[in-house]
């Protein structure tokens, strides 16, 4: 690797990806690969945390592979890899369980909370642990920043905090990286409630639109859509939430800016608004999905294979000095 800053960012292969991944995330890696040397692996372990159907699973892993490729991350500057083959993410995970991971860090995990809901106590321990194996995923290819969502912040803090605390024992080891959240775009919201992130594991398929979505099954959604009360084109996101996160897919969908959008909307009505906003969504999915099905599996396992060899080679390389260090070597 060269001295340019490194970025490292994955996603899990459970769910279907939606536009909120694609404007949050996705899209943001592309801009990234012309001033950063990136890393962006299918995290797959993080995806067994919860009860998945293998098949299904391994469909997922070749799905999210090519929605990189067809969104614009290139093997040739950045490298892509499959997470569960390199075995040294889940090593140092839990070497990082005994040197640097603290209880007390796991039970502040909001996310976990979250998911786990009311039955906390009967859960895989690996929902309660997976903290612990995404700080592994940063730290081991030492990590400068991160781009995340506002809501895995708190992950980033806690793989800081876990490498300050090794690095105080072992000496300087671990770069301690930097989280980059977007402002603009970076929570994507439901389409039918505002006050809800667009997310793959809601039961209601009309909250959000999957970049693999029928274009007219995302026309619809987008009609279906709900506003706020009032008939005006405004941007508040306090007082006029929904209206305003379809805004922000119009212009970040259509190459547009929000002042602009608001401005050429005085007087026309939500109905319309909706329509137009649904040809801009449909537009952008039938150009993704065009790239999306022009890539071969063939080709996506060469991608990945290629990556896997690079990512070993630096693994390895890491955790030879990790296992010196605290003497299992």
């Amino acid at each position: 690797m060269d001295k340019q800053k490194i970025i490292f960012s994955g996603i899990k292969p459970s769910g279907e990806m939606h536009i909120g991944h694609y404007i949050g995330a996705i899209s943001q890696w592309v801009d990234m690969q012309k001033k950063y040397n990136c890393i962006f692996s299918i995290v797959d372990y993080h995806a067994i945390t919860v009860k998945q159907d293998p098949e299904i699973l391994r469909k997922r892993i070749l799905e999210i592979a090519k929605i990189y490729l067809a969104a614009g991350i290139d093997p040739k500057k950045s490298i892509i890899f499959q997470q569960s083959a390199i075995p040294a993410h889940t090593e140092l995970a839990w070497i990082l369980n005994c040197y640097g991971a603290r209880i007390a860090d796991l039970n502040k995990m909001t996310q976990f909370k979250d998911k786990a809901g009311k039955n906390q106590e009967s859960v895989s321990v690996g929902l309660y642990d997976y903290p612990v194996l995404m700080a592994a995923d940063i730290l081991l290819y030492d990590t400068d920043i991160v781009p995340v969502g506002e809501d895995q912040k708190q992950h980033v803090e806690l793989a800081r905090d876990i490498a300050k605390r090794f690095n105080n024992e072992f000496g300087e080891v671990f770069k301690t990286p930097q989280a980059m959240i977007k402002k603009e775009g970076a929570r994507i919201m439901s389409l039918l409630d505002p006050q809800k992130k667009m997310s793959k594991s809601e039961h209601n398929q009309n909250n959000s639109i999957a970049l693999l979505d029928d274009l007219e099954v995302a026309r619809k959604k987008i009609m279906r859509a709900i506003t706020d009360s009032g008939t005006t084109i405004e941007y508040d996101p306090e007082n006029k939430p929904a209206l305003s996160n379809l805004l922000t897919i119009y212009a970040l969908l259509g190459n547009r800016e929000i002042p602009r959008l608001v401005k050429d909307y005085q007087g026309k009505g939500y109905g319309e608004f909706k329509k137009d906003l649904a040809e801009v969504v449909v537009k952008f999915l039938a150009n993704f999905q065009n790239k999306y099905n022009s890539i071969s599996d063939d080709e996506v396992f060469k991608i990945l294979e290629a990556g896997k060899e690079k990512m070993l080679k630096i693994s390895e390389e890491k955790m030879k000095k990790l296992r010196k260090l605290i003497g299992v070597r």
